[in-house]
């Protein structure tokens, strides 16, 4: 029984990722390069930092695009445009409508990585220009006509992007239910 594939490339040359996952190289690098404690739950990245994840995605791709009509000429926006930034905003948005199950088949990383959060930054992005690709063009992954790089990622670093991450996801964790346990007690 052979499985299904496509070939991604990455700086490192092509590599097959599962042809139905909306992740691409770098995430598939990183399973095979940290397969530490992957069949257990406990380990894998916590979806509160996934979700805060996309909404910071969601908020750059909106920055970038004000940004780029203050000064639509910036180096910065050469391969950028408002189309993509609403192809961008557009993904993170149906990723978000599906949560739990974009959580569970598509964020595979465990807790286990670099210390600054690439790997994970990487496969938010990947996943976010996978679904705005396939909307755009049928197909999964790709880099065409959304770079998870280039565009997803314009003008972020995983050392800005990963720290707030675990800043949202503590403000947002702490309204939604440690503040609700306290309401019940009074």
């Amino acid at each position: 029984m052979t499985q299904n594939f496509r070939l991604e490339t990455d700086s490192f040359g092509e590599i097959k990722v599962p042809a139905e996952a909306y992740y691409g190289a770098q995430t598939q690098r990183s399973i095979q390069n940290f397969p530490i404690c992957t069949n257990n739950a406990g380990h894998k990245m916590p979806k509160e930092v996934i979700h805060a994840m996309l909404l910071i995605k969601k908020a750059c791709a909106l920055t970038n695009k004000d940004l780029m009509a203050v000064d639509p000429k910036s180096d910065e926006f050469k391969k950028f445009s408002p189309d993509l930034a609403d192809k961008i905003v557009d993904a993170v948005d149906e990723i978000l409508k599906k949560f739990e199950w974009f959580y569970e088949n598509h964020f595979p990383l465990v807790v286990w990585q670099t210390g600054s959060g690439t790997q994970t930054n990487m496969n938010v992005n990947e996943v976010i220009a996978s679904v705005a690709n396939e909307k755009a063009t049928g197909k999964k992954g790709g880099k065409s006509p959304i770079h998870p790089n280039d565009h997803v990622n314009l003008g972020q670093s995983s050392n800005d992007t990963f720290p707030t991450a675990m800043h949202v996801a503590t403000v947002l964790t702490t309204y939604q239910k440690l503040f609700a346990d306290i309401d019940s007690f009074r």
